[in-house]
């Protein structure tokens, strides 16, 4: 097999017998979000460098090693989305959407992209879920935010979930907190890994964040931000806390959770789970008060979170979480010969305009062909059609399982009628 038919490292194909699952997913994502007053954007897949620069961070993981960048024919860098946040961001902005009434709340999906090693639930593209609200700066969105992440969870039935909740402060109480921590970390200078060092003068938050063994042993001795908050923010996250507890939503509160992504700002949260390994946060998100502002607009507190699609379905199938096949065929129509291939044409659209699933022959088989095809694309019914039905102005639909065989006529009410049968018991449905 040639290099051109295989898929880049990395990447997945989604076929017909996945596809639905995803579907579902993404139905009860919208259903959800909707329920809550957001509503979809969507944006470009590559965006101008300095965007992911500005808005995620310099000294970030997905900025310094991760991005896919590239020069344009026009000498423009660009680079295609590593997450989703920072483009809805962009959005909201360049539209003018931060003059319209506040709060304006955002949905979207988007595919994202990192050069990373790929691994079971960690792959170079991949798809986000996420929810941005722009506009507030009450801790009651914060505890919104995570109430609509917790319903999504809870429509699609995944259990043992652990949701996280940490504050990192604002830039007043931050700047008190990274000096105890450039003091805590240069005791270690000798032991940090090469990229912890280099971020230990300009951002020692991310420190943190790494996951070399021997760096993360070290973090866990280090100050915690909790100790370090300031008034303002101390009484934001007890608010938010108390908000989550009227809700019923469980939680611990972690106060080593710290976010991979610059602009965040006081709220932090992660939902993650035991069942799928080491890549276990399956939704994470926080407040990004100063987001907007970086990027050239006026102060907007703003907030959001992003799912990752394939780690949700993985989780699902670890929990033996089954998604409801839909029905591939509600009826096949064999023909045999033209006459009947041009009537099916009619019949099979009065069907589908009843919101009903409807095939017919589409390739030249055999009648015997044409019926092996029904049986293995799953039709629940089949009708023969050949001259002799079109005389009549009748044929028999068959029950594909229980083999019943009823006569129906061929007449406008043709669809009506079969809508009936095939919601009806057909044992005791006589036309």
């Amino acid at each position: 097999m040639g290099v051109i038919t295989k898929k880049i490292k990395g990447t997945e194909d989604v076929l017909p017998k996945d596809s639905y699952r995803w579907q579902f997913v993404e139905d009860v994502m919208r259903k959800e979000s909707a329920s809550y007053g957001f509503k979809e954007i969507r944006t470009p897949v590559f965006e101008h460098t300095e965007l992911f620069a500005r808005g995620v961070g310099q000294t970030t993981d997905v900025v310094q090693k991760e991005m896919y960048t590239f020069d344009t024919k026009g000498g423009e860098s660009v680079t295609l989305r590593p997450e989703g946040t920072a483009g809805a961001a962009r959005a909201v902005l360049e539209h003018g959407l931060v003059n319209d009434s506040l709060p304006i709340k955002a949905s979207y999906f988007v595919s994202c992209y990192r050069y990373e090693k790929p691994q079971a639930g960690r792959l170079r593209e991949f798809h986000q879920f996420g929810l941005e609200c722009y506009g507030t700066q009450s801790p009651v969105a914060d505890a919104e935010l995570i109430c609509a992440a917790q319903s999504i969870f809870d429509r699609l039935g995944i259990k043992q979930l652990r949701l996280e909740i940490n504050s990192i402060g604002c830039p007043t109480c931050r700047a008190e907190y990274h000096k105890a921590l450039k003091e805590y970390f240069y005791g270690y200078k000798d032991e940090l890994c090469e990229t912890c060092n280099s971020r230990l003068e300009k951002n020692p938050m991310r420190i943190l964040d790494c996951k070399s063994p021997v760096c993360s042993k070290i973090a866990q001795g280090a100050p915690k931000i909790t100790d370090y908050l300031c008034d303002e923010c101390k009484e934001h996250f007890a608010s938010v806390q108390k908000y989550l507890d009227a809700a019923g939503v469980e939680y611990t509160v972690n106060p080593t959770i710290v976010r991979g992504l610059d602009y965040y700002t006081k709220t932090v949260f992660e939902f993650v789970t035991d069942f799928i390994g080491a890549q276990g946060t399956v939704c994470g998100g926080g407040r990004y008060d100063g987001l907007i502002e970086e990027l050239g607009g006026k102060h907007l507190p703003s907030l959001g979170f992003a799912m990752g699609i394939e780690r949700l379905l993985m989780l699902m199938d670890k929990q033996g979480i089954e998604i409801p096949k839909p029905s591939t065929c509600d009826l096949y129509v064999a023909v045999m010969g033209e006459k009947a291939s041009l009537k099916s044409f009619e019949i099979i659209k009065a069907v589908r305009s009843c919101g009903l699933i409807a095939e017919t022959d589409v390739v030249g088989r055999g009648l015997r062909a044409q019926m092996k095809y029904a049986d293995k694309i799953g039709a629940k019914f089949s009708m023969v059609l050949g001259d002799n039905e079109i005389e009549q102005g009748k044929a028999v639909i068959k029950n594909m399982s229980s083999g019943e065989q009823t006569e129906i006529v061929l007449d406008d009410t043709f669809a009506e009628k079969f809508m009936v049968l095939q919601l009806a018991d057909v044992d005791s449905f006589k036309l």
